[in-house]
């Protein structure tokens, strides 16, 4: 018989061959793991490679914002300053400034005589503000004022005679202070009497003089007109007069410091301005007679009037402060 020679069955042989394939790639597969195992073990790790980032180029940083010069915000200082000039350079308020301590005067003397106001830590002579601020007000004034007329005015002429001028404005408002206070010194002097208590029941004829009075324990009631109404009004016209050019030096171009120191004194010498407003208020309401502080209200008006309008647009003067810089002058020609 011819048989045939055995011929491998396709379906068998592929399902075969599967088999064999996955028990032969498990059979490598257990040798491969047993072969890692049996290693030594003191091979080193696989090295992974690691790419290292450059540092950032400096177009790439990321800036930090810069510091405030000493501290302080020059950016909300600006802010301010601008707001303050442009209140100032409404005409209604520049107008109606001096308006304003006469009505404080005759509304709150009104006020005192009806009782209506309540004690507050104001009503004491002692305060703070008095003993630190009101009773060296001209102090405060001059200290502040002086270095902002200094530059403020130097921005627009550097000459020696123009500067000595305008400092002469410092000495006739000191001069116009000195001779007033003085003479409400005299007048309650020569006006006045020693009394024993405040009810003026006792005259002590004896001491004829306030210092020997007060000495004594008495009281020295004459015509006190108010020093604290004058001092006050006089200062604030004063420096609202003297800090007028600051609205010509926001565009003058100059450098950082000098900006920068006269941004701060110029809120500074608001800041003195609200403060002397305040007394003024707190002086008519709590202090001193009706006509003691009209009087002294008046003679602060007469002051600031008699200088900044009267006088000091003559020739042979200390000269207003000047509103315009030369640049805008040369623009607006």
């Amino acid at each position: 018989m011819y048989f045939k020679p055995n011929m491998p069955n396709p379906v068998l042989s592929g399902r075969t061959g599967a088999k064999l394939g996955t028990s032969s790639s498990r059979t490598n597969r257990w040798k491969s793991d047993h072969s890692q195992m049996d290693a030594p073990t003191d091979s080193p790790p696989p090295v992974t490679s690691t790419k290292t980032r450059a540092p950032p180029s400096k177009e790439t940083q990321v800036r930090s914002p810069p510091r405030p010069v000493s501290g302080v915000n020059m950016a909300a200082v600006d802010v301010i300053v601008d707001n303050l000039v442009t209140l100032w350079r409404i005409p209604a308020v520049r107008q109606n400034f001096p308006l304003i301590f006469v009505l404080i005067s005759v509304v709150g003397s009104l006020l005192k005589e009806l009782d209506v106001v309540p004690q507050t830590y104001f009503s004491s002579s002692g305060n703070a503000l008095n003993v630190y601020f009101v009773k060296v007000s001209w102090g405060w004034t001059l200290l502040l004022l002086t270095p902002f007329l200094l530059l403020s005015n130097s921005a627009f002429n550097r000459s020696v005679s123009f500067l000595s001028r305008r400092l002469l404005s410092l000495l006739v408002a000191t001069a116009v202070w000195y001779v007033c206070t003085q003479t409400f010194f005299f007048i309650e002097e020569v006006t006045g009497s020693c009394y024993e208590t405040g009810t003026k029941e006792v005259l002590i004829k004896e001491l004829a003089t306030k210092a020997s009075c007060r000495r004594a324990g008495f009281q020295w009631h004459g015509h006190d007109i108010s020093g604290h109404s004058f001092i006050l009004a006089y200062s604030a016209l004063f420096i609202a007069e003297e800090t007028a050019p600051m609205a010509s030096l926001r565009t003058a171009g100059l450098s950082a410091l000098p900006r920068m120191v006269l941004n701060l004194l110029y809120v500074a010498l608001n800041l003195i301005v609200i403060v002397w407003v305040w007394m003024f208020a707190c002086t008519s309401v709590y202090f001193h007679h009706t006509s003691h502080k009209l009087l002294g209200t008046l003679c602060g008006l007469a002051a600031w009037y008699l200088t900044y309008r009267v006088w000091y647009v003559k020739p042979l003067s200390p000269g207003l402060p000047p509103q315009r810089h030369p640049k805008e002058q040369k623009q607006n020609a």
